[in-house]
């Protein structure tokens, strides 16, 4: 039995599908990821941290693939309402930073 967080579950099952393609000889040259995050998730819906986006990256990259972040966008609509628009916006922008930072840093 396993207990994975959902988005490692997702990142586990897109790594495997690729894998699998490249050992068959599909001709595959490139994977494209979409990131859609929210600020204010918690546990299984929390952010990846920057560590799981660069093995994400790395893990594909070793497979002779190119990586594309086709897409990312980071919600701030659960953040609590109390919280005021400068404090969403630095949330926001951290979590952008950490996830492209992560990303940018793999060859």
């Amino acid at each position: 039995r396993h207990n994975k967080a959902p988005i490692q579950a997702k990142s586990d099952g897109f790594y495997n599908l690729l894998k699998d393609l490249v050992e068959k000889g599909v001709p595959i040259h490139g994977a494209g990821m979409q990131a859609h995050f929210s600020a204010g998730g918690t546990k299984h819906q929390r952010p990846p941290t920057p560590a799981m986006v660069k093995r994400q990256i790395r893990r594909i990259g070793e497979l002779g693939l190119k990586v594309n972040m086709s897409e990312m966008d980071v919600r701030i609509s659960k953040l609590p309402a109390s919280a005021d628009d400068e404090l969403k916006s630095a949330a926001q922008t951290q979590i952008y930073q950490d996830i492209l930072s992560a990303a940018l840093s793999e060859p």
